[in-house]
């Protein structure tokens, strides 16, 4: 194993806790025989013997008696190099490194492919969650319409707080911290990254394709404000971040974005809350699956772990079928974020005057969007004693480039505050 951090002490101590019973269930006996680590000398939590331990990672490739590698050094630097030696030795790789793969999915995928030595990466998407393992073989007969999700704890625990207690986003934000849920620099899952980093790696696996970071849009929940979701209550919706992949079959292309979004409370992701991640997978055959649990923390990544690394185990004893990933479908496009649509919610702070809704609704209009409700919310008055509002439009479906058109035109009005928030509303029938 390469890393022993929150995780990879995790993965230690269960191999240790429950080595007899995975013994059993495996039928197969293991040894964990090396642990590389930065700083052997460092004290840790484990209670981890010394001579397990080494410096350089290139030990576990270069030792004849490892069979199976674990990387859970974290980063895409030591990780890629250290992943790519051990398939290049043909030993089988489990990873939880979802930056690892987002970057460098495609050129691992293709050297395991060509090497005939599998990738396995459960851990990497949904921590706990056994949706790898769910794509690759329960749903193995389904053409995927869509996957729908919550797939960042942090950011969900957020937007619980704002919705529960009222609270703004940076109040919230320091409780995650102080409950330890969001690092000291919470940047990459408040603004969505993360999220998208699993985003990657899920629609790489639905649909065969190798997909690069670039194509994925990404916005965070960093503008939401406790008002946004006074006005969701109102129309039966909360706020989550959403992972949306969806197929588009009269286009043969795919939606893949993250960002926030309304979601009915009819739905049982509107439910899903604090650090908990859910993800929905709508299958031709199989319907509408919800996938839910602990995304993150180190037990139930360390549980993902290890799940991987028995069939691993099992692979190296029964090597006629390898279960890592396959390319197996041509190169699909992915959409540019302009051409998706979805109804929308925008809230636009204005200056308190007569006119002001029939000037954004004229541009609306001449945009081609249509409106199928308005509300108005008073404010404050600013320091000059002059009054601002906010103005609630929800919008017909429409393609998010023309709506981005159109928001371009309205800020250019010297009565208009900041930039509008804009919340998508995500349907879930395909």
């Amino acid at each position: 194993m390469a890393g022993l951090g929150t995780v990879g002490t995790g993965v230690y101590e269960t191999l240790c806790h429950n080595h007899e019973i995975l013994e059993a269930r495996a039928n197969i006996p293991f040894l964990l025989k090396k642990v590389a680590v930065k700083n052997p000398a460092k004290k840790r939590s484990a209670d981890i013997p010394g001579e397990l331990l080494t410096a350089r990672w290139e030990e576990l490739v270069e030792d004849p008696e490892i069979d199976i590698i674990i990387e859970l050094i974290g980063g895409t630097t030591d990780a890629h190099r250290l992943v790519r030696a051990a398939l290049e030795a043909r030993k089988p790789v489990v990873t939880g490194n979802k930056a690892l793969l987002a970057l460098f999915g495609a050129e691992l995928f293709r050297l395991s492919a060509e090497k005939g030595v599998p990738l396995y990466f459960e851990a990497s998407a949904g921590g706990g969650i056994p949706i790898i393992q769910s794509l690759q073989n329960s749903l193995i007969c389904n053409h995927i319409n869509s996957i729908i999700g919550i797939i960042n704890g942090t950011s969900n625990f957020i937007l619980t707080k704002m919705e529960q207690q009222g609270v703004p986003f940076e109040t919230a934000l320091k409780e995650a911290q102080r409950l330890g849920f969001a690092e000291a620099d919470p940047t990459l899952d408040v603004n969505g990254k993360d999220a998208a980093h699993k985003a990657l790696i899920l629609a790489m696996l639905a649909y065969g394709t190798p997909v690069t970071p670039d194509k994925i849009f990404v916005s965070g929940i960093e503008r939401i404000e406790p008002r946004d979701f006074e006005f969701a209550a109102k129309l039966g919706y909360t706020i989550k971040l959403l992972v949306v992949i969806r197929h588009h079959e009269e286009t043969d292309s795919i939606e893949l974005r993250v960002q926030p979004s309304f979601v009915p409370e009819t739905h049982l992701l509107s439910s899903v809350n604090g650090v908990f991640n859910a993800i929905a997978v709508n299958g031709d055959i199989v319907g509408e699956t919800i996938f839910y649990g602990r995304g993150a923390g180190k037990n139930p990544t360390a549980s993902a772990v290890i799940g991987d690394v028995v069939t691993a185990m099992r692979e190296l004893h029964h090597p006629e079928h390898h279960t890592g990933f396959h390319p197996y479908a041509k190169p699909l496009r992915i959409m540019h974020i302009n051409e998706t649509k979805s109804p929308c919610y925008l809230r636009i702070r204005v200056m308190d005057r007569p006119g002001i809704i029939a000037e954004i609704a004229g541009i609306l209009a001449w945009h081609g969007i249509s409106i199928s409700a308005t509300n108005t919310l008073d404010g404050e008055p600013d320091a000059g004693g002059v009054m601002w509002n906010d103005l609630v439009f929800i919008v017909h479906t429409c393609p998010w480039g023309r709506l981005q058109a159109a928001l371009a035109e309205i800020a250019k009005n010297p009565d208009i505050g900041s930039d509008p928030a804009v919340i998508r509303i995500e349907k879930f029938h395909h």
